[in-house]
């Protein structure tokens, strides 16, 4: 069994906000993925991004910035 660490976790509303999450962070090498909700918590669509707890700030400024509708941000074990 893997060992659950400490992630910001991020949900969205529908896939395409999810999407353009993906496409920003990956055009700007900002750390972090997609993954299936965690079972703890609910989503619209299904996906959330998973990224290093200490990232939290900057990615709730980039997210304004960005005009990138989410639904929570979340800090779990997972």
């Amino acid at each position: 069994m893997r060992e659950k660490v400490m992630r910001v976790v991020i949900t969205f509303k529908n896939t395409s906000g999810a999407m353009a999450m993906e496409k920003f962070c990956k055009g700007k090498g900002v750390g972090g993925r997609l993954i299936p909700v965690p079972r703890e918590i609910t989503s619209g669509c299904g996906l959330a991004w998973s990224a290093e707890p200490g990232m939290k700030d900057d990615l709730i400024d980039m997210l304004k910035k960005c005009d990138i509708k989410y639904e929570h941000i979340y800090e779990l074990e997972i």
